[in-house]
């Protein structure tokens, strides 16, 4: 086979490995089924594959926020049952500010959201902000979506999130959650 055949080949196998359902971009959040395909598109930011979200990541040129939720505490636990959360292990570097990719949020939600992304940026609303979870996860997406809406103008959403990540053989750390206001320690693990 010639070289640039199997490069052409080569090429289109990557791309069918990446490609994105031919999914609608909603007009607004989505609000349910937030394990979903998602489309291949973010009206005003950036879609990066995992090679560059790795090469912004290896350049240290932007800052990565992490959305993914934070699984609740179960309700009804007899009382003195040790509580531990389920280990979240991130990209490298970033700030993990969980539950801020619903639909809807609440204004202490809302304001924990604007405060991180504020603290992540400097204050410096062109600076380079990559918004991740996982995989066909709308958190990210809707993250990414409400964060451009506060006037961030360089936000890319990276909607492979830790699954391609890590299917790229790439290093992931156990993450702490940013507090929210309301806490005064981090959440034990």
């Amino acid at each position: 086979m010639r070289p640039k055949l199997a490069g052409v080949i080569l090429l289109g196998i990557a791309s069918a490995a990446v490609a994105q359902p031919n999914v609608t971009e909603p007009r607004d959040y989505r609000t349910e089924n937030y394990r979903a395909p998602v489309p291949a598109t973010l009206t005003g930011a950036r879609v990066l594959t995992t090679a560059e979200a790795a090469a912004i990541w290896r350049a240290n040129s932007g800052v990565f926020i992490d959305v993914l939720p934070r699984p609740p505490k179960p309700k009804g636990l007899p009382e003195g049952t040790v509580w531990r959360d389920k280990p979240r292990f991130n990209i490298p570097g970033s700030i993990w500010l969980p539950d801020t990719g619903y639909g809807r949020l609440a204004p202490m939600t809302e304001d924990y959201l604007q405060r991180g992304v504020a603290r992540a940026s400097h204050g410096d609303r062109a600076a380079l902000l990559v918004v991740y979870c996982q995989a066909d996860c709308w958190m990210s997406w809707n993250a990414a979506k409400r964060i451009l809406s506060y006037g961030y103008s360089n936000v890319a959403w990276y909607p492979e999130g830790t699954d391609g990540w890590e299917r790229a053989n790439l290093p992931l750390t156990e993450a702490q959650p940013e507090l929210r206001p309301d806490e005064e320690t981090p959440p034990s693990h």
